[in-house]
């Protein structure tokens, strides 16, 4: 009556895992965006439709990177795209904008700092 009751069926208490196994599942899949990664760039995209300047978007999650496009129009080629790459993440940073042609315009690991590339710079008033 005092004793501990042995459960033939339960789960050991530590479970051994195949660190190579596990890296391999993680690998397979895609990278995204994080949801204050996506709301920062949703930020930046509202502006610019309210602008007039972009009027479509399109957010592909691939193996090796994310990626958010941005069109004026739904049949042209996107204007730029917002890259995540985790494997630059040490290295240049995870985050870039790309023009339409490739050029890299802004890189870095902080994506509010990489965004700023869209921020208007002032112009000078003559009176």
């Amino acid at each position: 009556m005092g004793g501990k009751a042995e459960q033939p069926d339960s789960e050991p208490a530590s479970v051994l895992v195949d660190l190579k196994e596990f890296r391999k599942k993680r690998e397979q899949l895609p990278v995204t965006f994080h949801r204050r990664e996506l709301d920062a760039i949703l930020r930046i995209y509202s502006r610019m439709v309210a602008e007039g300047e972009w009027r479509d978007y399109a957010i592909d999650h691939l193996k090796d990177k994310a990626v958010f496009s941005v069109f004026r129009r739904a049949s042209e080629v996107p204007m730029f795209r917002i890259e995540k790459d985790p494997k630059l993440a040490r290295k240049q940073g995870a985050f870039s904008v790309v023009a339409t042609s490739g050029l890299i315009l802004k890189r870095g690991h902080d994506l509010t700092h990489v965004l700023r590339v869209f921020d208007k710079s002032p112009k000078l008033v003559r009176g």
